[in-house]
């Protein structure tokens, strides 16, 4: 059973853009309410599609470079990667029927 796990700035290549599996990279704030709306979603999804999708959590506040980088202006801002590459974004809190309808076609 899998988790969501943190990426940081300085492990986000390592661990998103490198990764075999497609990867959910959840840019979220300790002060967003919404964020921690959909952290429990977040947490059902990565059990639920363990070794198809990886969930990822990236603090916003604390790691400025990768979302300046990808354009992250709002939270909760979910991007999809695949083969290191961006292939879906969610913006805002999502029911997880939403989620996985967004994320389903890129597994």
């Amino acid at each position: 059973m899998s988790s969501t796990t943190t990426v940081t700035d300085a492990t986000f290549d390592a661990e998103v853009l490198a990764s075999e599996t497609p990867v959910l990279v959840d840019f979220w704030a300790e002060w967003c309410g919404p964020c921690k709306m959909i952290a429990p979603v977040l947490d059902q999804i990565a059990a639920e599609q363990d070794g198809k999708l990886k969930i990822v959590k990236m603090d916003y506040d604390a790691n400025p470079l990768t979302p300046g980088k990808y354009g992250v202006l709002g939270l909760p801002t979910l991007l999809l990667y695949k083969g290191g590459e961006v292939v879906e974004q969610i913006t805002g809190a999502k029911p997880k029927r939403a989620l996985l309808k967004a994320i389903e076609p890129h597994l």
